[in-house]
């Protein structure tokens, strides 16, 4: 059971001073922001009647936004600590609404915008020169203008918001509230109830009796309510074209992938070196089937690990190790890793009723804090090493960019973090010369390349496949979403659907379909940080400089062109050439380690 939070040493929680000094200090806060939002209602309807207009409405829209983020950092990240305490519970409740009534209030700032033509904006730049500082924020919005509707139409549509995420909302209570799994056992023959959070740990037991009842009670009962959740998502891809279709994009995929400037072509490169890598993928299973003495591996053999041996680093352990691997960036990269390890911007260990898993947030304001769960295993040096990048990111982008770009996009998020994670792998290989200890550690990053390049790549031609087909008239009844998924799985993995007649279920579990052409991100992101540890670590000065000046850009440019800095073109396929020879490699060289015996 775990602790209390009031056992925890100090030195262990992240320090929430340094946002608001108490909590008195955050409720007067909100207080003034509800009035300052009242007070910018004024504002609808005069954006454009002068550039001194257009200048100050928006410094104030951005300020509330800068100050609203500030607040709500500190009420949610009080509420993920202990989610049992009411207080921190409404915090996040008011801080949300705040968030809804800001969007509410500025509701008018993009179809205000778009009336004006471009030749009205060159003016107003010549008249109120403090206007070029937010160039590269307007050219984005004015590159969206093609796809902004009337305001009445847009209000009309944002009115219908909550109808429109009915589907998903659906899903969520369906798949997280009402549905009950079976009962199963677990690896000490204790009887455990079936849940999405034990459900991979199951999965991933050495006992295949025990990972075979998991996975057969999980997918029954998706089998039993296969009709519901096709009709959720049925429901859920036609929200995503008709909204694409009334804001005048060809398809739904156009349209998400637009909101970060990205080309189509990206996504299809993405999907097409997948396929073409898929022996890859085919030989790692096989040897999976070898080190596990299966004659008939199944997709339930596919989690569990292949190495009998559990590494293990205490936290302090693991700081020590994560500063000595990171130190490759420099000093300026080091000092602010340091400061993260010593200054309190990390929550570290499990107590009751702390939110699961492991994230890095904050706000332009804050520092870049870091939640975990600290388990003593190789994985959580890794989450520690995955959420420093982050941070990091975050700091460096904060403390070089103002606040209209002291962000960066979901397309860039995802690298820092796994580059960060490859070149941990590298050090620890480099360092090993223990048999058992390198074959742990290839596991681990092949096992992670599997995941995130293989499957999710999977993920995302599934789903464009399915917005596709209801594009084109096509019913996404669940007899379809079924033999579409078995097919497509059979493809990936190279075991036939015949003898895994459960996977064709997984579609309905896997909640990432409902988040609009989001997946595909995960697998470019881990292979473009694939790319760039190697050049990090066998390249130059000047590629480890590039690599800083990416973290810098924040949102400045647009993310194609950010990455390109540090070195990476993501509309060639080059980039994920690379990151599939490093896997490769690293194939070969755990089937070497096997072929020695060395995983026995």
């Amino acid at each position: 059971m775990s602790d209390n939070r009031s056992h925890i040493d100090e030195k262990y929680k992240w320090d929430l001073s340094t946002v608001f000094a108490t909590d008195e200090d955050w409720e007067a806060e909100l207080a003034e922001l509800d009035s300052a939002l009242e007070d910018a209602k004024k504002y609808k309807g005069h954006l454009t009647q002068s550039s001194q207009e257009l200048l100050s409405i928006t410094e104030d829209y951005l300020a509330l936004s800068r100050r609203l983020e500030k607040v709500y950092v500190y009420a949610s990240m009080k509420n993920d600590q202990d989610t049992t305490v009411a207080k921190y519970q409404e915090y996040q409740a008011k801080a949300t609404s705040l968030y809804a009534k800001y969007s509410e209030v500025f509701a008018f700032y993009e179809p205000e915008l778009m009336q004006l033509s471009a030749e009205d904006f060159a003016t107003f730049v010549s008249e109120t020169p403090a206007l070029s500082a937010y160039a590269h924020f307007f050219e984005q919005l004015f590159k969206r203008q093609a796809h902004v509707l009337s305001q009445k139409e847009e209000e009309l549509l944002a009115g219908a918001h909550e109808i429109f995420g009915a589907a998903g909302e659906t899903f969520e209570i369906l798949d997280n509230a009402d549905i009950v799994f079976p009962v199963v056992l677990d690896d000490e023959g204790n009887e455990v109830q079936l849940t999405h959070g034990n459900f991979i740990s199951l999965l991933e037991s050495k006992n295949r009796d025990v990972r075979k009842a998991a996975y057969e009670a999980m997918y029954a009962t998706y089998e039993q309510f296969q009709h519901t959740y096709a009709k959720t998502l049925q429901t859920n891809v036609k929200v995503h074209n008709y909204d694409a279709r009334v804001h005048h994009f060809k398809s739904a995929r156009e349209a998400a992938l637009s909101a970060n400037f990205i080309p189509e072509s990206v996504y299809d490169t993405l999907l097409d070196r997948v396929n073409a890598h898929l022996p890859l993928l085919h030989r790692y299973v096989e040897l999976r089937k070898k080190i596990l003495k299966l004659d008939d591996l199944k997709m339930y053999d596919i989690h569990t690990p292949l190495s009998e041996m559990d590494m293990s680093f205490t936290y302090e352990e693991a700081l020590k190790k994560a500063e000595e691997v990171l130190a490759v960036f420099g000093k300026d990269y080091s000092d602010r890793v340091h400061r993260a390890f010593t200054e309190r911007w990390i929550d570290v260990h499990v107590n009751k009723g702390k939110r699961s898993g492991a994230y890095s947030g904050g706000a332009y304001d804050t520092n870049a804090f870091m939640l975990l769960n600290w388990q003593d295993t190789l994985d959580n040096l890794f989450t520690l090493v995955h959420e420093t990048g982050h941070s990091l990111h975050s700091t460096f982008t904060r403390e070089n960019q103002p606040y209209v770009y002291g962000d960066y996009s979901i397309f860039l998020a995802e690298i820092a973090s796994t580059t960060n994670e490859n070149i941990l792998t590298e050090t620890l290989l480099k360092e090993v010369d223990d048999d058992k200890a390198r074959f742990a550690i290839l596991n681990h990053f092949l096992d992670g390349f599997k995941g995130t390049i293989f499957r999710q790549a999977q993920f995302a031609e599934f789903e464009d496949m399915i917005h596709k087909a209801d594009q084109a008239g096509e019913v996404l009844t669940s007899e379809y979403l079924n033999n579409l998924y078995e097919e497509l799985n059979e493809k990936y993995y190279g075991l036939s659907k015949e003898d895994n007649p459960e996977i064709q279920y997984e579609w309905a579990r896997i909640p990432h379909f409902y988040y609009n052409y989001y997946v595909y991100q995960y697998a470019t992101g881990f292979a473009a940080a694939s790319y760039l540890a190697d050049k990090v670590v066998h390249g130059t000065q000047a590629d480890i400089d590039r690599y800083l000046d990416y973290l810098k850009a924040g949102n400045s440019d647009y993310p194609l062109n950010v990455i390109a800095k540090a070195g990476v073109d993501m509309t060639s396929s080059d980039y994920l050439d690379a990151a599939f020879k490093i896997f490769e490699e690293r194939l070969n060289e755990l089937e070497a380690l096997v072929e020695k015996g060395a995983h026995l």
